[in-house]
């Protein structure tokens, strides 16, 4: 037998068991499972190490994420196993870093605020090209000024520093500059069933701005001149598509 035929009959081995296990949940099997993708959680602890955390301690979040997507896991919908645990692992992990450098433990309310804060911080300094004003944030996250100004001020404190936190006098270079960044050779594992399923409910026109947008790299200013209309139509726009995609990727999983 070729390499590539046992490599080929391994797969469709793990593909019956993956079955198996979504159709009777048996405890057993998913244990197996458990120990034919640990090779999964063994990768990503290993991209994360060297940042102040165990491998082992990494290792064991990794584990137990691997065990929680296994649970959540549906072959139905389509998705390659490697494909949907991927994202469950890294985002255990990065929890776990945010919740280990936390000085004062926050309400779990308001430490998902924070992160829709942080989040709406990256995408609109990715839009404007400079950092958003409190009143900006306000604005996309449908809340008050006085809300974005807590929260920032609340952040400050159960942080010792931020990501932005200007590490030079001239204020032109910050911590995250200087964080290992993501390999790339990991976005072959990402979720790119579930980008090519979602692109195909969208219409032409919210395929063009996603497309210009995020493959082409084009500011909404081009795009906007481009289709005749104004920039704020195009933001709003993407800003409903991205919520849109949010969704079909919630009810996904």
């Amino acid at each position: 037998m070729s390499v590539q035929t046992s490599t080929k009959s391994g797969a469709e081995n793990l593909e019956a068991l993956l079955k198996e296990y979504c159709k009777t949940r048996d405890i057993e099997l998913r244990n197996l499972l458990v120990q034919k993708y640990l090779y999964i959680a063994e990768i990503i602890a290993k991209k994360f190490a060297n940042r102040g955390i165990d491998y082992d301690d990494l290792y064991q979040v990794a584990s137990l994420a691997l065990i929680k997507a296994l649970e959540r896991y549906d072959i139905n919908k389509g998705y390659k196993f490697s494909s949907f645990a991927t994202p469950t692992i890294i985002g255990e992990i990065k929890n776990y870093f945010r919740d280990r450098s936390r000085i004062i433990r926050l309400p779990r309310k308001e430490s998902e605020m924070l992160k829709k804060l942080e989040e709406a911080r990256a995408y609109l300094s990715a839009t404007l090209g400079r950092s958003p004003k409190p009143e900006e944030l306000a604005d996309y996250l449908d809340i008050t000024t006085e809300k974005v100004l807590e929260l920032m001020e609340s952040n400050q404190k159960s942080n010792p520093f931020s990501l932005d936190y200007y590490i030079d006098e001239d204020n032109e270079t910050d911590l995250s500059a200087v964080i290992g960044h993501e390999e790339k050779g990991y976005i072959d594992i990402e979720n790119k069933d579930f980008v090519d399923s979602v692109m195909d409910k969208l219409n032409d026109v919210e395929k063009k701005i996603i497309y210009e947008r995020f493959y082409n790299q084009r500011s909404q200013k081009d795009i906007a001149e481009e289709m005749g209309v104004s920039q704020m139509y195009v933001s709003r726009l993407e800003r409903k598509i991205l919520r849109k995609l949010k969704y079909m990727f919630k009810n996904s999983i």
